[in-house]
């Protein structure tokens, strides 16, 4: 079904327009949503926050696609605010690979992320694989998106060094990025090895990348249960509103919910029941977040049942799951 949502490789028509990002909104003050998408036939970018520091904009997480960075780069001009910062929530390249683009535009910019990336890039690495297929594939006939898609993991790839941080995030801590104070969490192999959360307490927004996403949780380097116990650390925070990597910001009770659901979820892949039982379970539990969406009403049950056999083939975690 998927080769993975971290690299897509969909075929679909070449569209007549450029997409355009989803504007930005104003979460509350100082902090800012730019948005993610997942067009049909390409890719997704993830969600990107923005948060008004004394030394400019930190940037959290940076999309795959061109649009997306351009937004948020035109978003700090029209400001007249630097990037001050960015933050990898982790290595996956819907999150990325606009890394390079905000660096040229701000070349202060600091990159605040795991030493993660290094594994994943290095010899036999997750995304060190995903390269060697995509140049094969390079040379194949491809529709024009699929190419263009293929296209930019290979980019991001050569130029793998704006994906590597200025300061490492090696464990919990609160610390200033950009001049502002946050409650930075790095998980211990939950939606990859190591990934980054972080609380804002004076806007008790936590921004929790991939620890929530939708219209299904992407499992492609997961170590499941791990999982599980990084969202009890989110819900024990505070905070008021949660943003995921991918779908709209959440309350306490919408990620109580996400978080139920995906608890009910692997207990049915690790048990029993049919894929399709587990995947028809999910999309119920769910259907407040798909209600009014066609699109991800369609997917979420093709996305779970995939996810079912994908975890069943593999032990009930990504083979990427780091032993522990």
């Amino acid at each position: 079904m998927l080769a993975s949502l971290i690299f897509t490789v969909a075929v679909a028509a070449a569209a007549a327009e450029p997409p355009q990002a989803p504007p930005v909104r104003e979460l509350a003050s100082g902090v800012y949503l730019q948005p993610g998408g997942f067009l049909p036939g390409r890719g997704p970018d993830g969600n990107s926050v923005m948060f008004d520091g004394p030394d400019g904009l930190v940037v959290i997480d940076t999309g795959r696609h061109v649009w997306h960075s351009d937004a948020l780069i035109a978003f700090a001009r029209a400001r007249q605010r630097p990037i001050a910062a960015i933050v990898n929530t982790h290595w996956h390249l819907d999150h990325s690979s606009g890394n390079g683009r905000l660096k040229a535009a701000f070349p202060n910019a600091r990159l605040y992320t795991t030493s993660a990336i290094d594994r994943v890039i290095g010899p036999g690495g997750f995304l060190t694989r995903n390269l060697e297929g995509a140049r094969s594939m390079a040379g194949t006939e491809m529709e024009p998106v699929q190419r263009e898609e293929v296209q930019i993991f290979i980019d991001t790839m050569e130029h793998s060094g704006a994906l590597r941080p200025d300061v490492v995030l090696d464990r919990s801590q609160r610390i200033r990025i950009g001049g502002r104070r946050f409650d930075v969490h790095v998980t211990d192999r939950a939606v990859t090895d190591a990934d980054v959360w972080l609380y804002d307490r004076r806007s008790r927004i936590a921004v929790i990348g991939d620890l929530v996403t939708l219209p299904a949780p992407f499992f492609e380097t997961a170590c499941p249960e791990r999982w599980r116990a990084a969202l009890d650390e989110v819900w024990a925070t505070p905070f008021t509103l949660a943003i995921p990597g991918h779908g709209e910001p959440m309350t306490r009770d919408q990620f109580a919910l996400w978080r139920s659901a995906y608890g009910a979820f692997i207990d049915c892949a690790h048990g029993e029941s049919a894929a399709s039982a587990c995947a028809a379970a999910w999309s119920r539990d769910i259907a407040p977040f798909t209600a009014g969406d066609a699109r991800a009403q369609r997917m979420a049950p093709q996305m779970a049942e995939y996810y079912v056999g994908y975890l069943r083939e593999n032990g009930g975690k990504s083979p990427d799951c780091l032993a522990s």
